[in-house]
């Protein structure tokens, strides 16, 4: 698929039917759109999980209509241990994810050393195409910061990936940090 037929993140949740999941494989992000709040968490331990504050609102209610048309959202996230103090924070946000009808799941680093996992964390939707989200190495988006595929390998490798973390991962309140 050219970069230039590609659609975005928002039309392809948008057009899924059945699945959307989320795999995460990175100890620390560094997006710019999380710097303020994650800084802030950092010093006082504390998480302001208003739904409308930020970048919150045009995300779940992406996913609320999403998950309103019966399309199922899994995330999992593969994480050290002990876990950094980004994954603290990520974990102090999820009930906003939670809330909106996203699934979560947290998976010990030690526990997938068996998994066949792909090189970059990814989206699949409705097992069949793939957003792969590639960050530099300390964390932001790099240029460009997507890469897709419908190669049907492509898809099968990140499926079963997918899959095999999710069975082996702890339900996010289950999950201790």
């Amino acid at each position: 698929m050219s970069q230039s037929n590609v659609p975005s993140f928002a039309d392809l949740l948008a057009n899924a039917r059945r699945s959307a999941v989320h795999l995460e494989m990175r100890d620390v992000y560094a997006v710019g759109d999380e710097t303020e709040e994650f800084e802030r968490f950092k010093l006082t331990g504390t998480i302001d999980l208003d739904p409308t504050a930020r970048w919150w609102p045009q995300w779940l209610g992406m996913v609320r209509k999403a998950v309103g048309r019966g399309v199922v959202m899994r995330r999992a996230r593969i994480v050290s241990e002990p876990v950094t103090d980004y994954i603290r924070w990520e974990h102090a946000a999820t009930p906003l994810n939670l809330d909106a009808g996203e699934l979560v799941r947290w998976l010990p680093r030690r526990q997938s050393v068996d998994i066949a996992l792909p090189g970059a964390d990814f989206w699949l939707f409705d097992d069949h195409i793939v957003q792969f989200n590639v960050f530099t190495g300390d964390g932001d988006w790099a240029d460009p910061p997507k890469e897709f595929s419908e190669d049907p390998v492509v898809v099968q490798l990140c499926a079963s990936a997918f899959e095999a973390v999710w069975q082996r991962a702890i339900d996010h309140e289950k999950f201790a940090v």
